[in-house]
């Protein structure tokens, strides 16, 4: 079965919101906040909640600008993620409030900031800060 998930880009003050989602910090791999798609709410939907849950932010929801593939055939996990840029329409005060206790750190991050870390999808950045051209990032490994 494939998982669909969606991700926010919420760029504010020139950076972008990043977040540690490995419970008990297993894991030094960033990306950004968001998450599993329930049934019958829109994406925007979905993702708003997602951020509000995760972060304590509010946010809008824009278009999408990336898609992305990991999987592990080991586990046969394979998600889907579509990536939205987003814009805070609240105070930009993080809470770290997951209710499943997974995003464990948020930092927001520079285009150069985010080359110093460890983060999925490997296009990320250039996608983000690039020319605005809809990407699409071929299937890869997951990695903790």
């Amino acid at each position: 079965m494939i998982r669909l998930a969606v991700r926010a880009a919420i760029l504010h003050r020139d950076r972008v919101l990043v977040v540690n989602a490995y419970p008990g910090q297993q894991s030094d791999l960033w990306c950004l906040p968001g998450g599993g798609v329930d049934p019958h709410a829109s994406l925007p939907d979905n993702l708003a909640r997602e951020v509000l849950e995760e972060t304590g932010l509010s946010i809008a929801v824009g278009d999408p600008f990336l898609v992305n593939e990991f999987h592990d055939p080991s586990r046969r996990f394979h998600q889907v993620e579509v990536h939205f840029r987003a814009t805070l329409t609240g105070p930009d005060v993080l809470t770290l409030t997951d209710p499943e206790g997974v995003v464990n750190r948020a930092r927001w991050v520079t285009h150069a900031g985010l080359t110093t870390l460890r983060h999925k999808p490997d296009m990320l950045g250039d996608a983000i800060w690039g020319d605005g051209t809809a990407r699409y990032d071929p299937l890869e490994r997951i990695v903790g």
